[in-house]
């Protein structure tokens, strides 16, 4: 428990920009593949953006020309960079390692986009 710590969510108005960021506390950080997931109000989780080595990361189809994922493995930490924020964009957003099948979570920021 308390892996995965999510911070920096909030409302935010359409357009607008937020930076969510994942604090750890695994050993062996560089191994693992960072990502954040979001699930909406009767909807999936679903992928936003994975991050292993830090020239190839990968988006969701959704977010990609508009959101940055970002790790530092010094500090053990991954942000997401979400800018030009729509409705759409409304979701609880959790922080996710993953290797080799064994997978953790945070608890999860809410992100919310209205005016």
């Amino acid at each position: 428990q308390g892996q995965l710590v999510e911070s920096g969510g909030g409302l935010v108005q359409p357009g607008g920009s937020l930076r969510l960021s994942c604090k750890g506390s695994l050993s062996l950080w560089n191994i693992y593949t960072m990502g954040w997931y979001r699930q909406a109000p009767g909807k999936e989780r679903e992928m936003v953006a994975t991050i292993k080595d830090e020239d190839r990361p990968n988006y969701g189809d959704s977010v990609k020309g508009r959101f940055i994922i970002s790790r530092d493995n010094a500090k053990k930490t991954v942000d997401l960079q979400m800018n030009s924020l729509n409705s759409n964009d409304t979701a609880v957003y959790y922080c996710n390692a993953n290797f080799a099948g064994a997978k953790y979570w945070g608890q999860g920021t809410q992100v919310t986009v209205s005016s």
